[in-house]
Formats: structure tokens, sequence, C-alpha cells
């Protein structure tokens, strides 16, 4: 049997910014042209102001474990492999929150208030994925 392929990012014209950024390695963001809100996922609208304008921009990638949770199993047959993995929660400095993973041993030295850093790991050709390590200074 066959392990079936990981899924890879669907990039639309909405979300290429923020793709071409992974794949370049910076994390880009929209943040609103009005009022200066960060917002993610990406978004018609500032839900701070309502302000339909925005601009792309590089953020330092920097932030905390806000929350996470280690998977014993795969839910998706695709990451059997990768069992166990964690999955955190992390806000970053900038203000928004974001899902990700913190590479390395599953459980080693997360815990929720860990300072990490935006990593990036090539999934596909062109196609990278943020991901966090676990910061050092």
């Amino acid at each position: 049997m066959t392990t079936p392929e990981k899924p890879i990012p669907t990039v639309t014209d909405e979300n290429r910014p923020f793709w071409d950024g992974c794949a370049a390695g910076e994390l880009r963001m929209q943040r609103c042209a009005s009022c200066s809100h960060v917002r993610y996922p990406v978004q018609p609208l500032c839900p701070k102001c309502l302000d339909d304008s925005a601009e792309w921009t590089a953020l330092s990638g920097r932030g905390e474990v806000f929350a996470k949770v280690i998977y014993q199993r795969a839910f998706n047959p695709a990451f059997a492999a990768d069992v166990p993995y964690n999955l955190v929660l992390v806000q970053l400095d900038e203000g928004p929150r974001m899902y990700g993973n913190v590479v390395g041993p599953a459980d080693d030295g997360i815990r929720v208030g860990a300072a990490v850093a935006v990593c990036f790991d090539e999934v596909a050709e062109g196609v990278s994925v943020p991901r966090f390590r676990l910061a050092t200074d």
C-alpha cells in the first residue's frame, strides 16, 4: 500500500502574496491601509475598522506559543509517518494568531509562552509552508 501524498496549499489570487512571501522565506500578511491592523487569514475587510484597503507587509515572524497539542495518531493517512507531531497556535508579535508546527521532536521543550520564530518548509516546487522553531535569543 502506498502512502498518500500530503495536501499542499491552494494558491488563489487573494492569498498569492502570502504564499509568494513564504516561497521567498518571508511571512507576509495584510495590513489595513486605514488603521494599520494586521489581519490573518486573508480577508476582504479589516475586522477592526471595516475598511476594504490593505497592503501586504512583511512581519518579523516572531511570537510565542499560545496553545499546543501533540497528536498521537494521524487523522489524515498522509501524516502517519509524522506521528507524534505537534500543532501550535502562535501569537505573533504583530498581533495575529496562526497555527503551525514547531520543527523538531514533537514535544521537545515546546511550552505555552515559549518564544518561537518562523521558518519555512518547501512542500512542493515553489510552495513553502510556514512552521516555527524555538527561538534561542
